[in-house]
């Protein structure tokens, strides 16, 4: 992937683009990394922290104690407040996956809000809220809190613990931090700090069927799962690059027709994405 990165590096170069760093891998090979511009080794992932979520949901599919057809009042049974609309009983994992919520968009939102309006209680702000009907596709940060809250659940300890015993140490991450809200749960749709070379290991696992490096971290279920759906977001047309990308430029690609994954960390790195799916598409 050298070719790649030093092209991706010369042509943020010319265009000022402020990227701080891109990495990249191939198939089942080792990921490779480049630093463009400075910045410190750990970024905020901002929304692409969805795709780890995501990731988290099918490990407990996998393991056969979650369901994406389950209602979400169910599980969370313990933290739905008295006064919480008829709606929410509706709700499943599946539609929290695909922002079918009947939330308005930029809902708990800590990013471009202060995270103090939200009260101590995220959980009971956001199933307290009067919803219409999750009949259509509104983005929102609540989606990937409450599923990172379902997730906990689900693991029965920590989000962080589970995801650092069936994820972060297996893809032999360095260093993982993740926002939480007052009562110490993972924000789930923002705020995680991960090294760029380290957020690209989990492309190639989307990109080599839920393995890295011959282990096996997710089922080929899942992945089919997550491809089809989509539960992450196709990134060109036709879907043939799918993944997630953040607020201020940060970006996770998978692209299984190059048998390629790509990730980088920067501050409105404009122009990235289409620069990365044409090099693919003619190399």
């Amino acid at each position: 992937m050298q070719n790649f990165l030093e092209e991706f590096y010369n042509f943020a170069k010319e265009n000022n683009i402020n990227v701080y760093r891109c990495a990249a891998v191939r198939g089942d090979g080792e990921p490779e990394a480049i630093k463009i511009n400075g910045g410190n080794p750990c970024q905020n992932s901002y929304s692409a922290a969805k795709a780890f979520v995501v990731t988290a949901i099918g490990l407990l599919y996998d393991d056969g104690v979650l369901k994406t057809d389950e209602y979400i009042c169910d599980i969370l049974a313990d933290y739905c407040p008295e006064n919480m609309s008829p709606l929410w009983k509706k709700i499943t994992v599946d539609m929290a996956l695909r922002h079918h919520l009947g939330l308005p968009g930029g809902f708990l939102d800590i990013d471009t809000h202060d995270a103090n309006t939200f009260g101590f209680d995220y959980l009971g702000h956001a199933l307290s809220y009067p919803i219409k009907e999750p009949d259509e596709f509104v983005y929102t940060d609540a989606a990937f809190y409450i599923l990172g809250r379902v997730a906990a659940a689900k693991a029965g300890k920590p989000l962080m613990a589970y995801l650092w015993e069936r994820l972060f140490f297996p893809l032999e991450c360095r260093e993982v931090a993740w926002s939480c809200c007052p009562q110490g749960y993972i924000m789930g749709a923002t705020g995680l700090y991960i090294r760029t070379i380290d957020m690209v290991k989990l492309g190639a696992v989307y990109l080599n069927n839920g393995t890295y490096k011959g282990k096996r971290i997710l089922s080929e279920e899942w992945v089919k799962i997550v491809r089809e759906r989509p539960y992450l977001r196709p990134i060109s047309e036709n879907n043939t690059a799918y993944g997630h990308g953040g607020m201020r430029g940060q970006k996770l690609i998978i692209i299984p027709e190059s048998n390629c994954a790509v990730a980088w960390h920067g501050w409105l790195s404009d122009g990235l994405t289409d620069f990365v799916l044409d090099y693919f598409k003619n190399h």
